[in-house]
């Protein structure tokens, strides 16, 4: 596995290093050997999927407020998404920041995203489908989340979000989470 340190403290590109042969290919997707020798977080209690049947679907950005804040490992394992992780630790020099990048069946890339920051994703194609791993387990009433389209933001999606629930349609802008109590420590 190559782990790469993206822009943002703590959010990194995690890519196989495939070992083809006649039959196809092997590689390993995640070690917590290797996730704890760089320092990330190695133990997802909950692994979860997400099935999109339509290109456009947007999910996000979502979070989990403290103390139920989570570490996400993120992978497409059928078609693609446009993938974002926005950094909501305050004090963090990287506050307010995004991260983009696509992930999808071919390139076998994840993002892994570590607790403090909010997750979302475009579908790029029909029939896309996203693999997590979570530490530590899903906790309803900590749900939170931060309109995608807020301009404070500014991601530049790269298509229409022809499919939102209305959950996340109503979800409130960064400004509005930005002075609450459910800020995240850096």
């Amino acid at each position: 596995m190559i782990i790469t340190a993206l822009e943002i403290e703590g959010i990194f590109l995690v890519e196989p290093e495939p070992i083809p042969d006649e039959r196809g290919l092997f590689a390993r997707i995640f070690c917590a050997d290797t996730f704890r020798q760089a320092g990330l977080e190695s133990d997802f209690v909950q692994h979860s999927v997400s099935y999109n049947e339509r290109r456009g679907t947007l999910r996000g950005l979502h979070y989990q407020a403290p103390p139920h804040a989570e570490t996400k490992l993120v992978r497409c394992t059928a078609g693609a998404v446009f993938d974002v992780a926005v950094d909501l630790r305050r004090g963090s020099g990287t506050y307010g920041r995004h991260v983009s990048t696509e992930l999808s069946a071919v390139n076998r890339r994840a993002l892994y995203i570590p607790r403090g920051c909010a997750h979302g994703f475009l579908t790029l194609g029909d029939a896309a489908e996203v693999a997590y791993l979570i530490s530590p387990a899903f906790v309803s009433g900590a749900s939170r989340g931060i309109r995608w389209n807020d301009p404070d933001l500014a991601i530049r999606w790269p298509g229409e979000a022809l499919m939102v629930s209305p959950k996340d349609s109503a979800l409130p802008g960064f400004q509005s989470i930005a002075h609450d109590a459910v800020g995240m420590p850096s």
